[in-house]
């Protein structure tokens, strides 16, 4: 198990960001997929704990092969997703993911919301009382970014809001800013396999640091299109984006509603380790026959049989061909080939 607590900065206030988090969530996923891969969202209802509260719970698919490092494909099926499922009782929420084949594999982050510049090292004392984090705070506008994510107009060194007037972070700019807000995330991530552990969890936890850059960046770069918004037209966004998001990787989108009504506590429990099934009714491409393969024969197109001969006559007589009826072809079973051992981000 490794074990990281991650302190993001925003220049925006808790309440500011609580609409900003759900469109920048919405708006990233649908970027961020396309056919085949990316997020699908199975489940978005409003949901009540005894302990927190009236909150939210969504349940979404992560397809997201391509994106392994080769090592990680060499061991990883080609139909491979990661569940992830999420209660916000903000500025509170809990986010569990588990991986579709590994029951070993799981990332759980708590994330609770401040006004202030990260400052606050008691947060999750409750949560840490015997064990020890690294504390690693990441920079939305100086730390660096994977290139294939960089866009100009999401750098923050150069963005200015028209809106609210904020922007172009300089250099200490969360000593300066005001206001400003963190994102405390607790980050566990869990990979109980010999010989493999230590190099899987380092790496994810490199991932979930890409991915809380990206997602705070981007819902800084993107306040003026949220800003002026209210939870009932960010839940209508949300619902919407989700819809073509679904399409867009393909899938038969699920029925999303966001009703008025919460889902009981015990609606949406069930045993951790049972296996989640892909909501595709396709058969996947990998275990399609190719229409233009050549039809595999199980016996010759014709049959030959000896002519009867009289008694006396010798054996070496000429053997003439019978045809076979063509319901012989038409029942000629085709061979399949399965092609699944194939080997390979607030």
């Amino acid at each position: 198990m490794l074990l990281k607590e991650y302190r993001i900065c925003m220049p925006l206030t808790v309440e500011e960001y609580q609409i900003g988090q759900l469109y920048m969530i919405s708006k990233h996923s649908h970027e961020q997929s396309d056919r085949g891969e990316g997020v699908e969202v199975v489940q978005n209802e409003p949901y009540e704990d005894p302990t927190h509260g009236q909150g939210q719970f969504t349940e979404k698919r992560v397809y997201l092969n391509s994106k392994l490092p080769s090592w990680a494909r060499a061991v990883v099926p080609k139909i491979f997703y990661v569940t992830e499922k999420a209660w916000n009782y903000y500025p509170y929420t809990i986010t569990g993911e588990n991986c579709s084949f590994l029951p070993k594999f799981s990332i759980h982050i708590e994330t609770k919301y401040e006004d202030n510049k990260g400052c606050n090292d008691n947060i999750f004392d409750n949560e840490l009382k015997e064990q020890e984090r690294e504390v690693c705070f990441i920079d939305i506008a100086y730390d660096e970014i994977p290139d294939r994510y960089y866009k100009e107009s999401e750098d923050l060194r150069y963005f200015k809001s028209e809106k609210t007037s904020r922007g172009m972070l300089q250099e200490g700019w969360r000593d300066t800013q005001d206001p400003i807000m963190c994102s405390y995330k607790l980050v566990t991530v869990k990979f109980e396999v010999w010989g493999l552990q230590t190099r899987v969890e380092q790496f994810v936890h490199k991932v979930v640091r890409d991915v809380l850059l990206l997602g705070h960046r981007q819902a800084f770069a993107w306040v003026d299109e949220w800003i002026d918004m209210t939870m009932d037209e960010v839940r209508e966004f949300e619902r919407a984006i989700q819809e073509a998001t679904n399409q867009k990787i393909g899938m038969f989108p699920p029925s999303i509603s966001i009703s008025e009504k919460p889902l009981s506590s015990c609606a949406l429990t069930g045993p951790a380790s049972a296996p989640s099934t892909p909501m595709c009714t396709d058969a996947p491409e990998s275990l399609s026959v190719p229409k233009d393969r050549p039809r595999k024969k199980s016996a010759p197109e014709t049959l030959t049989l000896p002519d009867p001969t009289p008694s006396g006559v010798p054996q070496s007589s000429t053997l003439t061909p019978l045809p076979v009826s063509n319901h012989l072809e038409s029942s000629t079973p085709t061979s399949s080939n399965s092609d699944l051992a194939e080997m390979g981000e607030q």
